[in-house]
């Protein structure tokens, strides 16, 4: 008589369920990808044919004229701000402005950079 013989059977099935229960997860997991990237995709092309028929017939931006960015208004231009850490300053160190990190110009708040309303 062997010992653990009849035990064979059960873990041979419970190795076959398994199995079957990862193929499954493996079919849902690729489903479930593949429906992503099918939507990502739809959603891009919707986007971006909304906003070339918006930049076809939409009038431009008042506040930047259709540039989509003007001068920082926080520096004027100058990419420097006058600071001190003190209320009542001895020393004032120019600082890098930090609405427009030194670039002189700052992305339009009222059409948000597309140039257009």
């Amino acid at each position: 008589m062997e010992l653990g013989g009849g035990g064979r059977g059960a873990g041979d099935r419970v190795r076959r369920q398994l199995q079957s229960v990862g193929r499954v997860a493996a079919y849902l997991g690729g489903g479930f990808l593949v429906l992503t990237a099918a939507s990502s995709v739809a959603v891009r092309s919707l986007r971006a044919l909304s906003d070339a028929n918006q930049r076809k017939f939409a009038m431009p931006c008042g506040a930047c004229e259709g540039k989509g960015s003007y001068a920082c208004r926080l520096c004027r231009g100058s990419a420097t701000v006058e600071w001190s850490p003190m209320h009542d300053p001895v020393f004032v160190s120019p600082c890098l402005c930090p609405t427009c990190d030194g670039t002189r110009v700052q992305r339009c708040l009222n059409c948000l950079g597309k140039g257009y309303a």
